[in-house]
C-alpha cells in the first residue's frame, strides 16, 4: 500500500506544480486552491507511504515522479520543448527510481 500512496503523492505533487504555474499566469482562488490542495494532497500521501517505505527511498521516488510528471506536463500542456535530450534525463530519473523499488 505504500507505493500506492507514494504514487498519489507524486500525482499531488505535479497537481501542486501545476497550481505554481496557473498562479504565475493568473492570480485568482481557483489557482491558489490547486496549488494548496496539491500539495496538501501530496504531503499527506507521502507522510501515509514513509510508514512504510524507508524515508531516503520514498523521497527520492517522490521527486522523481515529481520531476517527470512536471516535465511531462509541461510537453504536454504547456509547449516546453520535447527535444530528445529532455527524454533521455528524463528516463533516467524513472530507471532511477525503479531501481530505488527493485533493491528495497
Amino acid at each position: 500500500m505504500g507505493w500506492i500512496y507514494l504514487l498519489l503523492a507524486g500525482i499531488g505533487e505535479v497537481v501542486g506544480v501545476a497550481g505554481i504555474n496557473r498562479v504565475n499566469r493568473k492570480k485568482d482562488w481557483k489557482s491558489y486552491a490547486i496549488l494548496m490542495v496539491g500539495f496538501l494532497v501530496s504531503f499527506g500521501f507521502l507522510t501515509l507511504a514513509m510508514e512504510s517505505i524507508a524515508m531516503s527511498t520514498a523521497y527520492a521516488v517522490w521527486t522523481g515522479i515529481g520531476t517527470v510528471g512536471s516535465v511531462l506536463l509541461g510537453m504536454l500542456f504547456y509547449g516546453e520543448s520535447k527535444e530528445w535530450r529532455r527524454l533521455l534525463f528524463m528516463s533516467m530519473v524513472l530507471a532511477a527510481a525503479v531501481g530505488l523499488k527493485l533493491i528495497s
